[in-house]
């Protein structure tokens, strides 16, 4: 087996923990966007486009409240700007890809894949950029491929899957298995902190919109954090 094989399924095994979550976050997605009106095809191709649950998520809900399209297409982009985020903190570790696997990276970027990757990336900094590449699709596959098939038995299933299994306790879940262990720097802690308030301030807002101004104050206040302690390193 050669280096790059080894490396993905390293990253394959790191990423695989992630099915207990996505499965029911996939199979939750697919329920509620079929109560919400749409059918099997609008709901795969939603799924498809855009593979990010949590800006899907947002765009059901502000459709179901028949809110203005402009509305629904800002949160939903609102709440994925974090990928920017990750495509900038990757860059410097795969930037020198060949085009086509950057595209594809990008197509792929969720939260699971860029958290078990720049972790790893960190750990090992002697990887070659092939294993790179190869590690981040290792950690991809076991999270796009069932989240796929998870969003078609949601679709298809629908009211049919029993409320006792509680399929939202995937979302919560999914996203502190996330974050908790990103937790590590001070610029982290405090676009958390920032993002819980204002949101908690601002929940009174009609279609959401205390989602768009969390999540750019996080940003705001993460970016001023580190500039903050850049500068303070330089002065010491």
């Amino acid at each position: 087996m050669s280096s790059r094989q080894k490396t993905y399924w390293r990253g394959f095994r790191d990423g695989a923990p992630f099915v207990l979550v996505v499965v029911p976050f996939g199979m939750l997605f697919g329920v509620v966007a079929t109560e919400a009106g749409l059918n099997l095809a609008e709901v795969m191709g939603m799924t498809a486009l855009v593979i990010a649950g949590a800006s899907q998520f947002a765009a059901i809900a502000l459709m179901q409240e028949n809110a203005p399209v402009f509305i629904v297409l800002a949160t939903a982009l609102a709440v994925n700007l974090r990928m920017a985020m990750y495509s900038a903190s990757l860059a410097p570790y795969i930037g020198g890809a060949p085009l086509w696997q950057r595209a594809l990276a990008a197509y792929f970027m969720v939260d699971q894949s860029y958290a078990c990757s720049i972790a790893e990336y960190e750990r090992r900094p002697e990887m070659t950029i092939p294993e790179r590449i190869a590690y981040y699709f290792g950690c991809m596959s076991p999270v796009c491929i069932p989240w796929y098939a998870a969003t078609y038995i949601g679709a298809e299933l629908g009211a049919r899957i029993p409320p006792e299994f509680a399929l939202d306790f995937a979302v919560p879940i999914t996203f502190l298995a996330i974050i908790a262990p990103m937790m590590r720097t001070l610029a982290h802690v405090a676009a958390a902190a920032v993002s819980v308030a204002v949101s908690l301030a601002l929940a009174f807002l009609p279609y959401n919109l205390w989602l768009m101004i969390a999540a750019v104050a996080a940003m705001a206040t993460g970016a001023q954090v580190e500039l903050w302690l850049q500068r303070r390193g330089r002065w010491s």
